[in-house]
């Protein structure tokens, strides 16, 4: 017996004892609901509530937008070294930006993340959110708000929502943890450093920048090929997600994985393993892998979609942010 259709779409697996509302992201209409598996309904994405459309290069796209990477398999490093197989997934089209953040801080609480939360369905050795980790997210809203105030001249955060041009920067002065609760909470997970490079590469095009082969200037990506490339001779500054859009986006449609901030994935730092089937760098190490160039990139060497970069789980910096991986 066949499900029936509506809202959410019910899928049919083979007989009525079978029917569920949902089973991926797929089976829910446009790009910002998403199934949640557990009550086998479609919803909408926290972080997405209230938002304006204000991304984009003309600041009228969707901030939750969210597009399918089709899976297959890369040489990671951009050399036939270390092959790596990657099975489909949904990357964010967008860094996190301040405004979807603000939903997840009204939202915020230390024990919000639950055990073995946002595990990553392709990858079976994946346990979730460790709840030691929660120790290291700060007490409260209050004390995230104070946090996230890094550095005064280029930090994205402020306590009262600003204008669209402000909401629609990327978040910045995000450690590890808070990328990661984030993006579980949001209904996703932290991308692996084999996903993000997979996109960034464009797959088996093997792309030396997102874009492609072209050389990078300030119509491409936001960074630093001799001054910066927003507010040159003042320091440098993100710009609101997507400004360089289309010409800079990467193959499956995401902006900025080249410049504006560099995003953290899950990975451990650690040499790349010599085959990756859907894999990460699981082993508890001093340093979590940070991925893409940033505004302060200076020259091209950042931007390449071979280049890795790391730091401590707990540092924060005003070129660091994060985007989030789901369900197909």
């Amino acid at each position: 017996m066949a499900c029936g259709g509506g809202t959410p779409k019910c899928k049919d697996l083979g007989t009525s004892s079978q029917c569920v509302g949902c089973v991926s992201s797929a089976d829910c209409s446009g790009t910002t609901p998403v199934c949640n598996t557990t009550t086998n309904t479609c919803q909408a994405r926290p972080s997405c509530t209230g938002l304006a459309t204000i991304c984009g290069p003309n600041g009228t796209a969707d901030c939750c937008a969210s597009t399918v990477v089709t899976g297959g398999t890369f040489n990671r490093g951009n050399d036939a070294s270390t092959p790596a197989t990657i099975s489909s997934f949904r990357l964010d089209t967008y860094e996190i930006t301040v405004g979807r953040f603000r939903n997840f801080v009204a939202a915020y609480s230390q024990s919000m993340t639950q055990p073995a939360a946002g595990k990553n369905p392709s990858n079976a050795s994946d346990p979730g959110w460790d709840s030691a980790w929660s120790g290291s997210l700060p007490a409260d809203a209050s004390a995230l708000k104070v946090a996230l105030k890094c550095l005064s001249t280029n930090q994205t955060w402020t306590d009262a929502a600003g204008t669209p041009g402000l909401e629609s920067l990327p978040l910045n002065c995000i450690n590890w943890f808070e990328a990661e609760a984030f993006c579980i909470w949001d209904g996703g997970w932290l991308p692996t450093e084999a996903e993000w490079n997979y996109a960034a590469a464009g797959g088996s095009a093997q792309r030396l920048y997102p874009w492609g082969s072209a050389a990078p200037d300030c119509t491409y990506a936001n960074y630093s090929p001799s001054d910066f490339c927003v507010a040159p001779g003042n320091g440098g500054a993100v710009n609101r997600v997507g400004s360089e859009s289309t010409k800079g986006d990467g193959a499956y449609g995401q902006a900025d994985l080249a410049g504006n901030v560099r995003e953290w994935v899950q990975d451990w730092y650690a040499a790349y393993t010599p085959t990756c089937n859907n894999c990460s760098n699981l082993t508890a190490a001093s340093y979590r892998m940070i991925r893409g160039g940033g505004f302060g990139s200076g020259g091209t060497a950042g931007l390449v979609t071979s280049y890795r970069g790391y730091g401590s789980p707990s540092v924060r910096t005003v070129d660091v942010g994060a985007r989030c991986a789901r369900t197909p």
